[in-house]
């Protein structure tokens, strides 16, 4: 009998497995298994402390380092979700942004794109602060044969600007100037930057997913409007209600999902909301390549 029960026929599942063996280096097999089928897994009201998260983790893979600096000097691999600057200084701004459908890593330079993330809920909003998730296999899988063999041509410049024009589509040129000023910054430090991606990813499973989300700016060698119009096409299909799972927060909660096949966002919340999310994150193991490359 399964551990995992399916949370909606096409994405998620909720973990029934004992907290001591979720800690468990010999559970890492199953829980990536799981992850590989249902693309976010549920341990609900499991209530991990931050060394408790750290380790289930490290046993998963190894840990990108996005949380600052430790009391101590050491890197932080924990990195607090939070609208309050006096919890989260230099992300509070750009997290707003991630109320728009994104896949991690598509504009991180020199970096695999995250494996898989792992959020624990601390504190929840009372309105708003759902996360939901799409399942990008499933929306490649669902095209017909002629968009696939089309769209595996085709490749997408993403930027860090995409992501606020996602959010403000009309800026005023000081809005617009601060946004490139924060870009440069980012490129500046090596982060973050414009970065084409091919359009379907053929992954080393053999398994393929659509690369969408905020983050994806125009289709190369396509006119604007043609672009625009045929990624919002994509993400409306992507994002279908038959294809997503929103995930109602409740204190305690964890959920881990496969950043290589799953798009996620997060439901508007107020800055004053209080909501609080420790996330880590798994290195990624393989970068986006396109539908032409030969599977050794």
């Amino acid at each position: 009998m399964s551990r995992f029960i399916g949370l909606t026929p096409r994405i998620g599942a909720r973990a029934g497995v004992p907290r001591e063996e979720l800690l468990s280096p010999s559970f890492a097999g199953e829980c990536h298994q799981a992850l590989e089928r249902y693309g976010v897994l549920l341990f609900a009201e499991i209530h991990f402390t931050d060394e408790e998260q750290v380790a289930f983790s490290e046993n998963l893979g190894d840990i990108m380092f996005f949380g600052g600096k430790r009391p101590d000097g050491g890197a932080d691999p924990i990195y607090k979700i939070s609208l309050d600057s006096k919890v989260n200084p230099i992300g509070a701004d750009y997290l707003e942004n991630t109320t728009g459908w994104h896949i991690d890593g598509t504009i991180e330079k020199d970096a695999l794109p995250p494996r898989a993330s792992i959020l624990a809920a601390l504190r929840v909003s009372a309105t708003g602060g759902q996360t939901e998730f799409c399942n990008t296999y499933a929306a490649y899988e669902d095209l017909s044969k002629d968009d696939q063999e089309q769209l595996e041509s085709l490749r997408v410049v993403h930027s860090f600007e995409a992501s606020f024009h996602a959010r403000n589509p009309n800026p005023g040129p000081e809005q617009l100037a601060l946004w490139r000023k924060m870009e440069a910054r980012r490129e500046r430090i090596g982060h973050l930057g414009a970065k084409e991606q091919p359009l379907v990813w053929q992954h080393r499973s053999g398994r393929k997913s659509l690369v969408l989300g905020v983050t994806a700016d125009h289709v190369v060698g396509i006119p604007a409007g043609e672009s625009r119009a045929l990624l919002q096409r994509l993400n409306e299909h992507a994002t279908r209600p038959e294809n997503v799972y929103r995930h109602e927060w409740t204190v305690g909660d964890v959920l881990m999902w496969d950043n290589c096949g799953v798009m996620h966002r997060a439901v508007p919340y107020g800055k004053d909301s209080g909501r609080l999310m420790h996330r880590t994150t798994l290195c990624g193991i393989e970068e986006i390549r396109g539908a032409a490359w030969k599977i050794d």
